[in-house]
């Protein structure tokens, strides 16, 4: 087998896996944290996306400038919708359950409305810019800039969030409430201040995926769709409230679709992927890097 080859689908398969990381750890802390299903998490990743492609194609100005904005805006965004709609929700809701079936059903509101407001502003084709287009050869391999720069941005942001948890007091409070919410809540920590602020981290990691994503391919209303999928799945494959679950769950996803694509067919990405995902659930459900 030629070795260009397979380094070539290997970088592939990391660029698509490091999307997957930040988007599914996004949703690992919304969902581990406070069992908020926000089935809408990908559309916050359409919307940061668009709003990247936006910012970019009116001013002309290198798009990495807009990568903090859009994050950011996302972040105040998320923080926003907690307390307008989940604040609510979880402080009526009698069981963790009931969370989250009705968070699901919000969720489904949340991903027409935004799909909607995305159609009714830029309309439904396909969006895009260039940025970095030309290659560089490593050895045998040769991949464009841009998609060695967003495979770069996501490992550091993912990594350096992991770090953040591992290392920092609010790190160890936000593992405290992934472990056991009632228990962090008896030595002191104030869920009522931690929960807008991860879910706003969650909204924010989701937008900054969009922002990266834009960057390498064409964009519409409904990409957001396939990255929910996506980022559910790699929490299962990753394990509940894991964040360093997800991020070696994600870029292992990313290989096997690259790879698995490649020598079978394009088509057959889904089957891949939900084949995985199924075994996984069969085998192993508390997910492969569950502690």
């Amino acid at each position: 087998m030629n070795l260009s080859l397979i380094a070539d689908l290997a970088v592939n398969g990391l660029v698509i896996g490091g999307i997957y990381a930040v988007v599914a750890i996004g949703l690992n802390l919304q969902y581990g944290l406070m069992r908020i299903l926000n089935i809408a998490h990908g559309e916050f990743l359409m919307i940061g996306a668009f709003v990247m492609f936006a910012l970019h194609t009116s001013t002309q100005v290198n798009p990495l400038w807009f990568v903090p904005v859009v994050t950011l805006a996302c972040f105040i965004l998320g923080v926003a919708l907690h307390g307008l709609v989940f604040k609510r929700l979880t402080a009526q809701a009698k069981s963790l359950d009931q969370v989250e079936e009705r968070s699901l059903i919000i969720g489904f509101g949340l991903m027409f409305i935004l799909q909607n407001a995305a159609t009714l502003i830029w309309g439904s084709d396909l969006h895009g810019y260039d940025f970095l287009n030309h290659s560089v050869k490593f050895g045998g391999v040769i991949v464009t800039q841009n998609r060695l720069l967003v495979l770069l941005l996501a490992v550091v942001v993912s990594v350096g969030l992991i770090m953040l948890l591992q290392r920092t007091l609010i790190g160890k409070a936000v593992r405290g409430m992934l472990q056991s919410p009632l228990g962090a809540q008896l030595v002191g920590v104030d869920s009522a201040r931690m929960n807008p602020l991860v879910f706003g981290l969650g909204i924010a990691m989701a937008g900054f995926a969009g922002s990266l994503l834009s960057m390498i391919y064409e964009i519409s209303p409904s990409v957001g769709e396939s990255y929910t999928i996506m980022a559910l799945i790699v929490i299962t494959l990753g394990g509940l409230g894991s964040i360093g679950g997800s991020f070696m769950a994600a870029m292992l996803l990313g290989l096997v679709e690259s790879f698995g694509t490649h020598f079978t067919n394009p088509s057959l990405k889904m089957i891949l992927s939900y084949s995985i995902f199924v075994l996984v659930l069969i085998f192993k459900p508390k997910g492969l890097f569950a502690k």
